[in-house]
């Protein structure tokens, strides 16, 4: 087996990114979760300020890292935290076994953000702690729903916009460019693959593709550009 195919084989990316990338992302992920902390302790008594729920850690990631993929985006951040929260919340109260009532939490969880078209995959640790975190953490019932949860999702979701925004190729939302920004100028041409067939396309491939449309177009477009056009760009 050779080295190349065994980096595909254990999804190792060979794809680069610049310096100036990994920077932002790093002081925009302290940032998120600097701002989740402060505002916590603002808002909220000492004691429950400490419920930042491990999952804003990985929402991070997603807001800072890769602010433009669809799992990135408001609805599936807010919906995707929302919903697995009451889940966890109910798994806890209904079910009294505790592995099947933790398991069922994230099973469940991925279910209703599929359904509901937020899928967040830190959603999934947000109904898992909901289960297995502290008797404190438990004290709170379905207030956790509201405190610490979307308290601190729309806190990290405030940073990632005002962060994100200092940053013309990185509007967040991912909309946001198309309404502030003038398109590149090789995008306003008529689409290789319209619209509608990319939407057939979506609906029928049996996973999630974790990409927007656009990006999708920029990559066709340059993996089939000229070789003459690749060398001066």
């Amino acid at each position: 087996m050779s080295l190349d195919t065994f980096l595909d084989l254990i999804g190792f990316s060979r794809q680069g990114s610049r310096l100036r990338e990994k920077l932002v992302s790093t002081l925009g992920g302290f940032l998120g979760i600097f701002g989740i902390f402060m505002t916590a302790y603002w808002l909220l008594d000492p004691e429950t300020a400490v419920y930042i729920v491990p999952s804003m850690g990985a929402s991070a990631v997603l807001l800072f890292a890769s602010p433009h993929v669809p799992f990135a985006q408001p609805w599936n951040l807010i919906g995707g935290h929302a919903v697995s929260a009451l889940i966890g919340v109910a798994c806890w109260h209904w079910i009294p076994d505790y592995t099947v009532a933790a398991s069922a939490a994230v099973g469940l969880a991925i279910g209703a953000m599929y359904a509901l078209r937020c899928i967040h995959p830190p959603g999934g640790a947000t109904a898992l702690a909901a289960v297995i975190g502290s008797e404190r953490l438990h004290h709170l019932g379905y207030a956790y729903e509201f405190s610490p949860i979307l308290l601190n999702a729309f806190t990290i979701l405030a940073v990632a916009v005002a962060f994100n925004y200092l940053f013309r190729w990185r509007r967040y939302p991912a909309h946001l460019h198309k309404l502030l920004d003038r398109p590149d100028e090789r995008l306003q041409e008529k689409p290789p693959i319209p619209h509608e067939n990319f939407v057939y396309a979506l609906s029928h491939i049996e996973t999630l593709v974790d990409i927007s449309e656009e990006e999708l177009l920029e990559i066709y477009r340059l993996a089939t550009q000229p070789d003459a056009e690749r060398d001066q760009s």
